[in-house]
């Protein structure tokens, strides 16, 4: 564990725990960054032009969790939490401050599945999505991209609302 308390990624393991090692990473990074704060300050945007909140963000990384595991590498039927067809910026819009316990909850379940899904996968696996195929190595770098990419829009909010800054 890091100061923080988040996961050092190993230094010395093979591919898929060093992919995994970094997501983890970069999930506790987020969670991190939404700690301390009331409900209403995580559904708050704060750095202008933009409507993006942290309470939009773990919405958003719910369903991009059970889009590329699940969708990806299961049979199942992807059902998302929030967004639709007809309200496609569902995880983003709408939010409710009441209900960021839930969705915060739904939020680790989805992080639980997406592990259960790829517990027994190779990185060659290859999964798909719409009729294209990924490998599970893909998956995980474009997840750690996506993750680190947020975590980005994340420390600027956190530090619109509040003033703290941090890795």
């Amino acid at each position: 564990m890091d100061l923080d308390g988040r996961p050092d990624p190993p230094a010395e393991a093979g591919e898929k725990e060093t992919l995994i090692g970094f997501l983890d990473f970069q999930r506790a990074t987020l969670r991190l960054k939404c700690e301390g704060l009331t409900p209403e300050q995580l559904g708050t945007p704060s750095v202008e032009p933009s409507s993006m909140t942290l309470h939009g963000l773990i919405r958003h990384l719910t369903e991009v969790e059970v889009g590329w595991f699940v969708g990806t590498f299961t049979d199942e039927p992807v059902e998302y939490a929030y967004s639709s067809d007809e309200n496609p910026e569902g995880d983003w819009i709408g939010l409710d401050p009441r209900q960021y316990s839930a969705d915060l909850h739904r939020y680790d379940e989805a992080v639980e599945r997406a592990r259960s899904v790829i517990t027994d996968l190779e990185p060659g696996t290859i999964g798909d999505d719409d009729g294209k195929r990924y490998t599970l190595r893909w998956v995980l770098a474009h997840m750690i991209e996506e993750y680190a990419r947020h975590n980005g829009h994340a420390d600027l909010l956190r530090e619109r609302l509040d003033g703290s800054t941090g890795e």
